[in-house]
């Protein structure tokens, strides 16, 4: 079996997935990086020495062996891409082609109205319904995306972004984070992690911060990035008396993210909805830590399920999302388990090494004919839910099995 894997270039968030492939197919798996990372991410910390990978090809370089393993891959996977040139033929053959992609209507479903815009959906995906060529689903919107343009009908599933995958033991996970109880209350530890930008919604965090002061909290918020508001941010904690509560560390390596992430014991992701994945939420859960996250961000509806391994909040309120923090800390024995379960979602389900082992199953099923998908986590089928509906589709989703009341 021969898979090939093209995007723009490859990151901390495809390497474990391809590693795992490459351990699996040794030679028989290639990434084909189409383009330089830009000097933002480098900044970021998300730099890596892709001349050095041994399954990496350059399209810049190595043009012909590019083509060759596009046309003779037995799977194809086609991630972010400018060059639908290069598959062209590829998606008009019978062999198995699987496209991996975030939104198509981010800002909202209204620009699927333009004619320009349709007749290039068209062109890239709805004209190619009924050859082999599937969709995997880099967030919890997209199906209600593509479903407008009438793409992939029945062939769409559940995937997203696999970062490294730390195992840890309950023993191990207890001691990282330690919530004591409503008498002994511990301090508690809460991270934020991104780009300071207003698409993020970093000053939540501080806003959240203001509030359980005033309330009597104990807690520390841990800010990792970086970015335009930065100065804005810094002044609004040194204006409002908060020093002591907050603490900045800058843009880190991923390894060191992690490491903050280790002793927290709630992880705020806070981005809108122009947030297509997330995966400081995979970070975050399989650190241990409870995810409180915007309903709107396309990992949250994939990962979380609601009162059971984390905590959702309703289209980026700021007040559903400190009244759940506050529930959190008011309730140390329900979050402590919730912290367990997250870790088990991504120890069982939502890594790189089990999406590899389903990409590979699912591959042999298409071959033999009979395609068998798990019930839930990566290529399990992925529900087309409007994005308004999204959260209410959760609430009675998770009803049954929460600890939330």
């Amino acid at each position: 079996m021969k898979i090939t894997m093209i995007s723009n270039y490859i990151n901390h968030h495809q390497i474990p997935f391809s590693n795992a492939l490459y351990e699996k197919l040794g030679t028989d798996y290639h990434f084909i990086q189409t383009e330089p990372m830009e000097e933002e991410r480098i900044q970021m910390g998300w730099g890596v020495e892709a001349e050095k990978i041994p399954y990496v090809v350059f399209l810049d370089k190595q043009l012909e062996l590019c083509k060759q393993l596009i046309d003779e891959s037995d799977v194809l996977l086609v991630g972010w891409m400018e060059r639908e040139d290069l598959i062209a033929d590829r998606l008009n053959s019978n062999k198995l082609t699987i496209r991996i992609s975030e939104r198509l209507y981010r800002e909202g479903q209204w620009k699927a109205i333009s004619p320009k815009g349709l007749i290039r959906k068209y062109k890239e995906h709805t004209s190619h319904r009924k050859n082999p060529v599937y969709l995997l689903c880099a967030g919890a919107y997209v199906p209600s995306d593509f479903s407008i343009v009438k793409a992939y009908p029945n062939k769409m599933y559940r995937f997203g972004y696999f970062p490294e995958f730390k195992e840890f033991t309950i023993e191990q996970l207890q001691k990282m984070h330690v919530w004591g109880n409503k008498k002994n209350q511990e301090e508690i530890q809460i991270v934020w992690a991104g780009r300071f930008i207003p698409l993020k919604h970093p000053e939540f965090a501080i806003k959240l911060a203001e509030s359980l002061k005033k309330q009597g909290y104990r807690f520390h918020i841990h800010m990792v990035g970086g970015g335009e508001l930065d100065g804005e941010l810094k002044q609004n904690v040194k204006r409002k008396d908060l020093q002591n509560e907050i603490t900045f560390y800058g843009f880190l390596k991923p390894a060191q993210v992690r490491k903050v992430m280790e002793k927290c014991h709630i992880h705020l992701f806070t981005s809108n909805y122009l947030e297509g994945w997330g995966a400081v939420v995979n970070e975050g859960m399989n650190s241990g830590c409870v995810e409180v996250a915007n309903v709107e961000v396309g990992a949250a509806p994939f990962l979380i399920q609601h009162g059971i391994n984390g905590l959702v909040y309703k289209d980026g309120s700021y007040e559903d999302m400190e009244t759940q923090v506050r529930y959190l800390m008011d309730n140390p024995k329900k979050a402590a388990c919730m912290g367990m379960e997250a870790y088990k979602t991504i120890a069982t389900q939502w890594n790189a090494k089990e999406a590899a082992n389903r990409l590979l199953k699912f591959y042999e099923d298409w071959k033999d004919g009979k395609i068998e998908l798990p019930k839930e986590g990566p290529f399990s089928p992925a529900p087309v839910i409007a994005p308004k509906k999204m959260y209410e589709f959760m609430m009675e989703r998770d009803r049954d099995e929460t600890t939330f009341n």
